[in-house]
C-alpha cells in the first residue's frame, strides 16, 4: 500500500482499480492521528501539498511537525517516499516544496522517487506535453488561481498519470 498525504483528495482521484496493483490510501494531513496507523503499514508514502509562499502550505507543515512520534520508532525508515505540489504559477517557487519533501523523507530514512523521465524542452513543446514543467525531484503543475480542478492542464495531468505509473513500478522493484 502507498499512503497518499495531502489536502482535498476525493475518493475520484484514488487509483485503487484492477489496472492499479498498488492500493493508494487518501488521507488529508489534517488527520494524522487517524491516518498514523495505515502510514505505518504502507510501503509508502507520497507527500503532496499546494506551494504558499515558496513552501508547503502551513497544514502539511503541521503533519510534518507530528510525523516526530513515527519518525522516533523509525516507522517510515526504508519506505518508498515521493512528492508533488501544484502552485498558481508556472515557477511558483515549487522546488523549495519539493525539496522540503525530500528533507522529511530523509530524516525519517525513507528510499525518495523522482520523475524517472525527460522534460519536454523543444521549441514545439507546449502546455499539453508531458512533464513540460520540467520537473525531475517530483511531480510539479500550475494552474490559475480563478480555474476549477476541471480546469486542469491537460499535460499536467497527463505527467501526474505518468508519476503515478512511475510509484507503481518502483513500489515493484524494492518490494
Amino acid at each position: 500500500m502507498i499512503g497518499i498525504v495531502w489536502r482535498g483528495i476525493d475518493e475520484a482521484n484514488q487509483l485503487d482499480d484492477a489496472f492499479h496493483p498498488v492500493k493508494i490510501a487518501a488521507k488529508g494531513i489534517a488527520k494524522l492521528r487517524d491516518a498514523s496507523s495505515e502510514l505505518a503499514k504502507a510501503e509508502g508514502i507520497v507527500f503532496g501539498s499546494p506551494t504558499y509562499m515558496g513552501g508547503p502550505s502551513w497544514q502539511f507543515k503541521k503533519f510534518a511537525d507530528a510525523s516526530s512520534k513515527p519518525w522516533f520508532g523509525k516507522q517510515w525508515r526504508n519506505k518508498l517516499a515521493a512528492g508533488f505540489t501544484n502552485s498558481a504559477t508556472l515557477n511558483g517557487d515549487k522546488f523549495s516544496t519539493l525539496a522540503y519533501f525530500w528533507t522529511l523523507s530523509q530524516q525519517h530514512g525513507m528510499l525518495w522517487a523522482g520523475m524517472g523521465m525527460h522534460p519536454s524542452n523543444a521549441k514545439a513543446s507546449t502546455r499539453s506535453d508531458i512533464n513540460n514543467l520540467g520537473g525531475y525531484g517530483g511531480l510539479v503543475t500550475a494552474s490559475p488561481s480563478d480555474a476549477s480542478p476541471d480546469e486542469m492542464v491537460p499535460g499536467d495531468l497527463a505527467t501526474a498519470r505518468a508519476f503515478g505509473q512511475r510509484i507503481v513500478e518502483v513500489a515493484a522493484l524494492i518490494k
